[in-house]
């Protein structure tokens, strides 16, 4: 039988990740992809995980440099010690909330802790970074943890959903966004839904563990969906349960320029912040002063 052609799927764009190596642990990247750029506000998205370090190893991403965005922790397993330029150091855990602001120019770094390298312990999270608005581009930086018992909870019908930011499901989270979003974890029970929020211009949903069904399609654990932007869309766990990650907002006023760690709706502005990490001109990151991420450089072919 020939589908329809008056019913729109729900999913307008399924984005496959791209795995990278971060600070010797693999991520696997969803957003920026070839397809689309953006979910509203959100213009970088890693699956961070789940793996393993053995004692005596950790995550060392060394210190390194931001501009126009904010950037999101959220962990699911383990925890990880955020330094940053204005002095923070933070410990992040599951459920928590870092939500650092670049804006004009921001040093950080992101490691295991010495105590975590003691033993043998798992981590899994989601690093997001949210790109500011034209006129919050140069702000004051600035940085914000919001532990996990601060955040709005909802559980009921097999739905158990914590606001990690932003608007939505009746809900507003306590972290400070500098335009209109929502950031979700939900977990689901077998055969349990969630409905997507409306009222915010782009949607999609990152599947972390198990599978969901949306107008009758089944989508898997490792790939987030976009949707169209339509009314009363619903997703429903599949027979093992599932986890997403529901995000999105209004769309962006215009597009962006990335280069590495740098988001800026000028090219101009992105050749700037390379030139200040490369002379030195950032601040350091005072408890993590020893070594830092050289600017990646273009590689330069011998004549021939």
């Amino acid at each position: 039988m020939s589908p329809d052609p008056d019913v729109v799927p729900d999913v307008a764009l399924t984005i496959l990740p791209r795995a990278h190596d971060v600070g010797g642990f693999e991520v696997r990247r969803a957003l920026p992809a070839q397809q689309r750029q953006m979910v509203g506000p959100f213009i970088f998205f890693d699956q961070m995980g789940p793996g393993e370090f053995l004692a005596g190893t950790g995550l060392d991403v060394r210190p390194h440099p931001h501009i126009g965005l904010s950037t999101v922790t959220y962990l699911f397993e383990g925890s990880i010690q955020h330094r940053d330029s204005l002095g923070s150091d933070q410990p992040i855990l599951p459920g928590d909330v870092n939500w650092m602001t670049a804006g004009r120019g921001i040093t950080h770094s992101e490691r295991s802790s010495a105590a975590s390298r003691q033993e043998r312990r798992s981590l899994s999270g989601i690093q997001s970074w949210v790109a500011l608005p034209k006129e919050a581009e140069e702000s004051t930086p600035g940085f914000a943890h919001h532990p996990a018992a601060s955040l709005p909870l909802v559980e009921e019908a097999g739905l158990r959903l914590r606001l990690i930011a932003g608007e939505g499901w009746g809900l507003r989270a306590p972290v400070a966004v500098s335009s209109p979003l929502f950031y979700a974890d939900a977990v689901l029970a077998p055969g349990a839904v969630v409905p997507m929020p409306d009222g915010h211009e782009e949607r999609a949903a990152y599947v972390v563990e198990g599978e969901v069904s949306s107008a009758g399609d089944t989508h898997g654990a490792g790939r987030m969906l976009v949707f169209h932007p339509k009314s009363g869309l619903t997703l429903r766990a599949g027979p093992a349960g599932a986890r997403l990650l529901l995000l999105g907002g209004a769309a962006m006023d215009g597009p962006r320029y990335m280069f590495w760690n740098f988001v800026s709706s000028s090219r101009e502005r992105i050749e700037q912040a390379k030139a200040d990490w490369r002379d030195g001109r950032f601040a350091r990151v005072p408890s993590d002063a020893v070594e830092f991420i050289p600017l990646p450089e273009p590689v330069r072919r011998p004549a021939v």
